[in-house]
C-alpha cells in the first residue's frame, strides 16, 4: 500500500516495533503460508521482499522528516523506536557525522519471529528492512551488514556510513 496523501500519518510505532512487528506477523505468516500453498512459493516470497523494501523505504523517508533531519546523528537518535522494550540489545562501537556502527548481541525480533514458527519470513519481514530504511531516510548513507543474529550469527554487524560526507 503506497503512502497516499488523504491517510493519516503512521503512528504505529508507538506502540514500540518490536510489539508491532508481532501484530503484523501474526496476521501476514498465515497469509503468506496461504498463498504459498495456492501459487508459486517463490514468487509469492518475492512479492512480499519487494513490497516490504519499498514500505521500508517509504517508512524511511517518513522517519527522515519524524526525526528532523537525516543524518546519522538523527538516524541514531531514532534508535529508541527499535530498542523500545528491549527488543533489541545492542553495543555502540562508533557514532561520527558520518559513521553510526554498532552491534545487536540480542534480538528479541528474532526471537520473536522462531516463537511464532516464522523463523524463515523473518529475515524477509525484519531484516530485509533496514538497507531500504536507511535508503529512505538517506540516500548518502550506506549500510553494510556481514552478519545477523537471525541467520544464526552471535550478533548482527550494522555498518552504516555516509557515502557522500559533503554532500
Amino acid at each position: 500500500m503506497a503512502n497516499h496523501p488523504s491517510l493519516p500519518p503512521d503512528t504505529l510505532n508507538s506502540i514500540g516495533v518490536l510489539k508491532r512487528r508481532e501484530i503484523e506477523a501474526r496476521v501476514i505468516g498465515p497469509v503468506i503460508e496461504a498463498m504459498c500453498q495456492a501459487f508459486d512459493r517463490e514468487q509469492v516470497l518475492a512479492v512480499l521482499r519487494d513490497t516490504i523494501i519499498k514500505l521500508a523505504r517509504e517508512q524511511g523517508a517518513a522517519l527522515a522528516e519524524q526525526m528532523g533531519g537525516d543524518s546519522t546523528h538523527h538516524f541514531a537518535n531514532s534508535m529508541a523506536n527499535w530498542t523500545k522494550d528491549n527488543a533489541l540489545e545492542i553495543e555502540v562501537l562508533t557514532q561520527s557525522d558520518t559513521r553510526f556502527e554498532f552491534n545487536v548481541t540480542r534480538c528479541r525480533y528474532a526471537e520473536m519471529y522462531r516463537a511464532l514458527g516464522l523463523a524463515e519470513l523473518g529475515a524477509t519481514l525484519s531484516c530485509n528492512r533496514d538497507g531500504a530504511l536507511i535508503e529512505g531516510f538517506n540516500s548518502d548513507i550506506v549500510l553494510n551488514r556481514a552478519q545477523t543474529i537471525m541467520k544464526g550469527d552471535a550478533c548482527c554487524t550494522f555498518r552504516y556510513a555516509r557515502v557522500r560526507p559533503n554532500a
